[in-house]
C-alpha cells in the first residue's frame, strides 16, 4: 500500500473528500452497527468510533474503491472489540429507534428478525450481518474478520440455526417473503 502525505489543517483536499464519504455512508455504516449490537445508540456510537478510526487512516489509504469494503471492516472489527471488553457494556436508555425509512415486509416481521439476530452470539451475528445483509462472498467476509473461509462457513451455519430456532414457525414464512414469495 503507498502512504501518501496528507495536507493538514481544516479545508484540505483529505478533509472534503473525507467529509464527502461521510456524508454518503455513515447511514449505511450505522445501519450495519445496528444490525449487529441491536441498539440505535450503541450503533451510533460504533459508527463514530469506526469513522474516527477511519479518518485518521484516511491519508493513508489510497485504494478508494475499496472504501466501502474498508468501512464495514472497521465497524464490525470495532464491534467485536468492544464485545470482548465485558466493562465497556452500555446501559440501555430506550428501545425506541430513531425514525426509520419504511422497509419491505413490514416493521412486524422487522422487529421478530431484529430479536432474533440479537439472540446470535457475537461472531456469529458479524458473519451473518456482512454475508446476508451485504452479500459479501464467504472469502470476502474471511477477509474482513481475518479468518478462515471454514470459520465463516461454521459460524453461519451456527447462525442461521440460531435463527431458526428463535424465529420458529415464522423462519419459513419469513425465507418466502425475502425470495419474492407469498405465505
Amino acid at each position: 500500500m503507498k502512504h501518501r502525505t496528507a495536507p493538514t489543517g481544516p479545508g484540505s483536499s483529505y478533509d472534503d473528500e473525507f467529509a464527502r464519504f461521510f456524508g454518503e455512508r455513515a447511514h449505511q455504516l450505522r445501519s450495519t452497527a445496528y444490525l449487529l449490537c441491536g441498539d440505535w445508540h450503541h450503533a451510533e456510537d460504533l459508527t463514530q468510533a469506526a469513522l474516527l478510526k477511519l479518518y485518521l487512516a484516511w491519508p493513508k489509504l489510497d485504494r478508494h474503491d475499496r472504501l466501502d469494503a474498508y468501512a464495514r471492516q472497521v465497524v464490525t472489527r470495532t464491534f467485536l472489540a468492544e464485545r470482548r471488553r465485558p466493562w465497556r457494556r452500555r446501559e440501555q436508555l430506550t428501545d425506541l429507534p430513531p425514525e426509520q425509512a419504511g422497509e419491505e415486509g413490514g416493521p412486524e416481521q422487522r422487529m421478530l428478525v431484529l430479536r432474533a439476530l440479537a439472540a446470535v452470539p457475537p461472531k456469529q451475528r458479524a458473519v451473518l450481518v456482512l454475508r446476508f445483509w451485504h452479500d459479501l462472498s464467504v472469502e470476502e467476509t474471511a477477509a474482513a474478520l481475518r479468518c478462515s473461509t471454514g470459520t465463516v462457513k461454521s459460524q453461519s451455519a451456527r447462525g442461521l440455526a440460531t435463527l431458526r430456532d428463535r424465529l420458529g414457525p415464522h423462519f419459513h414464512e419469513l425465507s418466502l417473503t425475502s425470495k419474492g414469495g407469498s405465505a
